[in-house]
């Protein structure tokens, strides 16, 4: 068979305080909470599923509580920023209002070229961006020969210029009672780590993943940073929710250090457990250590890690998270897998209320 994932299943990060999370990422970001349990790994401690009503894998962002730890730190083997879809310019700017208004400090919207952004930070400082859906990555090279060149931004977009000083200017003129339906965010669009060799990344995502490279350029924000892009390419369109990104940091720099705020794995797609075996051999045979598949009731994983140290893991897209629960009652009470149930009374007294 050919390896090459459909894309993100889901990232989970760690959070000091669940309920301010529940907070944040469904009142503010107006995601679902799409199902309240515990790390498996460690029932002391809650893991919320936040993404679409169904829960649907690439718009699933998870949290693990490690209840009052301290803040991580962004570094080599880590995460730098998770990104998440909106449509347009027009709705980027409604979220800037909205989000200004709810006291939360935003920078932007940002052109990237290919997209648009905006950047913020949640409550235990993980750098969250809002991005349109294109202009898309052929917008300065040929679709068909994405990522063969390195390719410099124009000035306007890079620090320094009156273009980049004026984008931050830019907002929604009226305030914006609620979230409407047009601002839905539409899961995952990308997320971006740091390495200190991209070289070897490049190898590693093709052939482990069979992500191919989209664009090679440099970070916009100092016009130095190299900025490199992987996705799913699929009859020479970029599939959405798979492109991952990286920024190449000096090997000196230091390491990522785990924490509140700081990304704990990224899971990516596989369709169902016979594949996912498949999987789990392709990455045997080359020479990775892989875990066991694991059971998470709401899908399996298997578990293994990029050069640079970073957590990866491949989750199946079933049996999905109707599994316990009714499709209008996702994440309304504290569901535990069948082997945790006779320790319920115990757990729920340690977890703080949400």
């Amino acid at each position: 068979m050919t390896f090459a994932t459909q894309g993100f299943h889901h990232l989970t990060t760690v959070s000091a305080d669940a309920a301010r999370t529940v907070r944040f990422y469904r009142d503010i970001l107006g995601l679902g909470l799409v199902k309240r349990t515990v790390n498996f790994d460690d029932p002391s401690a809650y893991h919320l599923y936040f993404g679409d009503d169904a829960g649907r894998p690439g718009t699933l962002v998870t949290y693990f509580e490690w209840r009052d730890a301290p803040r991580g730190t962004p570094g080599i083997g880590g995460i730098h920023h998770l990104a998440l879809g909106v449509h347009d310019v027009p709705v980027l700017l409604q979220w800037k209002r909205w989000l200004t208004d709810h006291g939360v400090r935003v920078t932007g919207p940002r052109d990237r070229g290919y997209f648009t952004s905006l950047y913020f930070t949640d409550p235990d400082g993980q750098i969250l961006e809002l991005a349109t859906a294109g202009p898309g990555y052929d917008l300065d090279e040929p679709a068909d020969r994405l990522g063969q060149a390195e390719v410099a931004p124009p000035a306007e977009r890079l620090p320094g210029s009156d273009a980049y000083r004026a984008m931050d200017e830019r907002t929604h003129p009226d305030p914006v009672p609620a979230l409407t339906p047009e601002m839905a965010i539409d899961g995952i669009h990308h997320i971006t780590g740091i390495s200190r060799d991209l070289d070897v990344a490049d190898r590693f995502y093709r052939e482990t993943l069979g992500l191919a490279m989209v664009k090679r350029t440099v970070n916009q924000d100092d016009g130095v940073t190299p900025h490199h892009f992987w996705a799913r390419v699929d009859g020479g369109r970029v599939v959405p929710g798979s492109a991952l990104t990286l920024f190449g940091w000096p090997p000196t720099g230091k390491p990522a250090r785990g924490g509140a705020g700081q990304t704990h794995h990224i899971a990516f797609r596989a369709r169902d457990e016979e594949e996912q075996l498949a999987w789990r051999e392709h990455l045997l045979g080359l020479g990775l250590k892989v875990t066991a598949v694991m059971d998470r009731t709401y899908f399996r994983s298997i578990y293994f890690r990029a050069p640079d140290g970073l957590l990866l893991e491949i989750a199946t897209d079933g049996p999905g998270f109707l599994v316990d629960e009714p499709a209008g009652a996702l994440g309304e009470r504290l569901m535990l897998p069948a082997w945790l149930e006779d320790e319920r009374g115990q757990i729920e007294r340690a977890l703080v209320p949400l």
